[in-house]
């Protein structure tokens, strides 16, 4: 089993700035090129974390509450909250900057699964993680309910077996 690594160690913080080319007939970004520099930025946390090659495996619901402008300047942080067998869960917010009118808006905030692979493309092992603030500890203990859901959702377990989200709802195992 590879040695656990802390959550830090994972943090990816990459910026942009939303040009043109990035909007749509409002001058606000496309919703698609914004998931695509999210998955970019929690692509490389997760490839930190687990020093491989990964592969998205899915996105969980990702809304849009404010409208990123033309000119602003799009934050994204994300960061390894779990590690499974050869996947992990990465957490990402995103904000949005007016920087001439000195505002800052949270806009975006969702949860990636990668999967680590091999050379042959094949999954392998991943470290877990080792939470540190109480942040940290609450995402990770969250996590496996939100495996738990995503696999039922996929159809790849059963919602009777998910014992956490039995759990959750106070039924009992």
């Amino acid at each position: 089993m590879p040695q656990p690594k802390y959550a830090r160690e994972s943090l990816v913080t990459m910026t942009e700035m939303v040009l043109p080319n990035d909007t749509n007939t409002l001058n606000n970004l496309m919703g698609g090129r914004l998931l695509h520099w999210m998955d970019i930025c929690a692509a490389i946390s997760a490839q930190k974390h687990s020093n491989r090659i990964v592969v998205t495996a899915s996105v969980d619901n990702v809304s849009f509450s404010e409208p990123i402008k033309l000119g602003n300047i799009v934050t994204m942080q994300a960061k390894v909250t779990r590690g499974f067998n050869s996947s992990m869960e990465v957490n990402i917010e995103v904000w949005a900057e007016d920087i001439p009118a000195g505002t800052r808006v949270s806009t975006n905030r969702a949860f990636y699964t990668f999967v680590a692979v091999d050379q042959n493309g094949r999954p392998i092992e991943v470290p877990p993680v080792t939470p540190e603030t109480e942040a940290e500890h609450e995402l990770y203990a969250s996590a496996l309910r939100r495996r738990q859901l995503r696999l039922v959702l996929a159809g790849r377990m059963k919602p009777n077996d998910a014992k956490e989200l039995r759990a959750l709802f106070g039924v009992e195992n």
